[in-house]
């Protein structure tokens, strides 16, 4: 053996202890791997459920007359940044608090990420990056805003509309969003809601349904014993923004499963997308041929919100159920559209887009058909989950919507609705070139 290769043996047996070492200390991936993919979950299903914020904004466009087009896209864009200020300032640590008193959390505790380059020794290898977490759980507040503007189209101010969702984001869905998803008093009680039927979309709904009862309905909507018809601006809109939620619901849905770690957490995230995408199906086809038995022909809106409420349906159980159970619950969900958006008008409740039925009414529905596929789940609790936030949404929301009435006045003038809330209110039109209507 020559001296060079004696030296270089050698300083092989003095590092090789260091190298093991080394070796030993860097985590593999069976360690990192569930932060890792859990993460890049989080972040692709919050991307598609940010996109349904470009739906609703699209839905509501095209369900409203032209003459208040851009009022709503204004409301879209500015409710969706609102809830992103105000649950990084309030919302998420007062919605995820850990140990508390399964009520209400600590206010005013803004968001802090993980730090820039963190290592995995101090990232929490357990769950997912603190980013992610609360980009995720972000969007989520914003889509029940979403569910508001649409409601309480045409006839409301722009800056009291704001206000509520400064109080909704901020304070109100948090604190509900923690009985359940934030270890409170429900989820101890046992009450199921895998992705939001009741957390997410009976809230909005509730908050909608009390603005709505607060405002009234449109000029010239019920007269005389009749429901006058306002047709949209757009149909084509409508059907897009629809397509697009439905495209981010998947996000919505899938994203719940919060684990991309196993093969058994992809195996039931992309169960969750056919059972998801079944209910949709459903529920739109439902609407199609209830509404051609009801009204001798099909109607496109009832179609839309079918699909919608096909989805709403299975949010609050889309793993459990198979194929099958996927589409008669959004079946129904399709069935409670259809006969629900009548009765609201019989009540002169006035819901431009259909939102209560979609988000309310077949919210509650999904969030019963949980024991039908959830043998962990009872009747009686999700009766009292649903009563719970019920209560609360609806109670909170009227409060606030009384005060802003009596402070500020929530409602445009009469001669402002008429001439449309886009000159009115923001002085400029959607589509210059035609005529109002």
């Amino acid at each position: 053996m020559t001296l060079r290769n004696s030296l270089a043996l050698g300083a092989a047996v003095v590092l090789l202890p260091g190298l093991a070492l080394a070796q030993d200390a860097a985590p593999g991936f069976d360690e990192i791997g569930p932060y890792i993919m859990t993460t890049l979950l989080f972040c692709m299903a919050g991307f598609l459920v940010f996109f349904m914020a470009a739906g609703f904004a699209m839905l509501e466009g095209g369900l409203v007359r032209g003459k208040n087009v851009t009022m709503q896209m204004t409301k879209n864009i500015a409710l969706y940044s609102i809830a992103a200020i105000m649950y990084w300032f309030i919302g998420f640590n007062l919605m995820y608090p850990g140990d508390f008193n399964g009520y209400v959390g600590s206010f005013f505790v803004p968001t802090v990420l993980d730090p820039v380059g963190v290592s995995a020794a101090d990232a929490a290898l357990d769950y997912a990056s603190v980013g992610s977490d609360f980009f995720f759980q972000l969007v989520f507040v914003a889509a029940t805003a979403s569910i508001v503007s649409g409601a309480v189209a045409e006839r409301i101010k722009l800056w009291p509309f704001l206000i509520f969702v400064v109080v909704l984001t901020g304070v109100m869905y948090p604190i509900s969003g923690s009985w359940q998803w934030g270890g409170g008093w429900l989820s101890e009680a046992g009450f199921s809601d895998f992705a939001g039927s009741t957390v997410v979309h009976s809230v909005g709904g509730w908050a909608a349904l009390a603005g709505v009862i607060v405002l009234g309905p449109r000029l010239g909507k019920y007269k005389d014993g009749r429901v006058n018809p306002m047709p949209g601006s757009n149909l084509a809109l409508a059907t897009l923004g629809t397509f697009i939620l439905w495209l981010g619901w998947f996000g919505f849905n899938g994203g719940s499963q919060l684990a991309m770690g196993t093969v058994g957490d992809v195996s039931d995230v992309s169960r969750i997308f056919a059972n998801t995408n079944m209910a949709a199906a459903a529920g739109a086809v439902t609407a199609l041929i209830l509404t051609q038995i009801l009204y001798k022909k099909p109607d496109l809106t009832m179609v839309l919100n079918g699909a919608l409420a096909g989805l709403v349906s299975i949010t609050a159980e889309p793993l459990a159920p198979t194929l099958f159970g996927a589409l008669w619950i959004g079946a129904v969900g399709g069935v409670i559209v259809v006969l629900t958006i009548p009765m609201l008008d019989r009540f002169k409740l006035d819901d431009v887009v259909g939102a209560i039925p979609v988000h309310l009414f077949a919210g509650i529905w999904g969030t019963i058909a949980v024991v039908f596929y959830n043998g962990d789940a009872s009747l009686g609790t999700q009766l009292m989950g649903i009563a719970a936030y019920g209560v609360f949404t609806f109670v909170a929301s009227l409060v606030v919507w009384f005060i802003l009435k009596a402070v500020m006045g929530i409602r445009v003038s009469e001669e402002d609705e008429v001439n449309g809330l886009d000159m009115s209110e923001l002085g400029m039109e959607a589509y210059p070139e035609f005529s109002k209507g």
